[in-house]
């Protein structure tokens, strides 16, 4: 009998955690603190139903300074699913990096590490899937991975000249997924 093995890689959204996701509370230690931000479960959904692979993609350095441990990470991010699937959203991984920023590690956003790890583990299209977070070097990582990138100013935070360097610009997550989902081109694409 002949087992048929699927070859074909699939698109993924990237999508950093804090002020992206969920509202940033400074190493977060808590499950009883995770806030979504506000049309964040709406645009994961129809990311989703749209068939994207949803990764989250993290940096989460408080492991590596003593702040909170690995399983403390794991029930923030239960906690996450959980106020997610409330809304009819879900993630299907999450990456993240334990590392300080001095670590010298390969998966330290601005770096691909987590990226590249996920395409591998899960079979994605890193050329149809878009890297979204609110600062630099989330559009970095995903540059550096081959994706599309999307920036969302979603708070006060100043960017610096790298947010010029992000294919989209938006102001919420949800409004990120309505332009991947119409097919908006970036910056610098042409049609055929």
């Amino acid at each position: 009998m002949w087992k048929r093995i699927c070859t074909d890689r699939q698109p993924a959204i990237f999508v950093d955690r804090d002020d992206t996701l969920m509202v940033d509370v400074n190493y977060c230690d808590d499950p009883r603190l995770v806030q979504l931000i506000p049309g964040a479960a709406e645009g994961i959904r129809e990311l989703r139903r749209a068939g994207y692979m949803v990764i989250i993609v993290t940096n989460q350095s408080g492991i590596g300074r003593g702040y909170f441990s690995v399983e403390t990470l794991g029930k923030i991010h239960e906690s996450l699913r959980d106020k997610l699937r409330e809304r009819d959203a879900d993630y299907d991984a999450v990456y993240y990096c334990p590392h300080l920023p001095d670590d010298g590690c390969d998966c330290r956003k601005p770096k691909p590490g987590l990226l590249l790890r996920a395409a591998s583990d899960l079979n994605i299209d890193l050329s149809a899937s878009y890297a979204i977070g609110d600062r630099d070097l989330d559009v970095e990582a995903g540059r550096a991975a081959g994706t599309r990138t999307v920036l969302v100013l979603n708070s006060d935070r100043e960017q610096g000249e790298n947010c010029k360097a992000a294919d989209f610009i938006v102001s919420s997550l949800e409004e990120a997924a309505k332009l991947i989902l119409t097919g908006t081109r970036g910056r610098g694409e042409t049609g055929v």
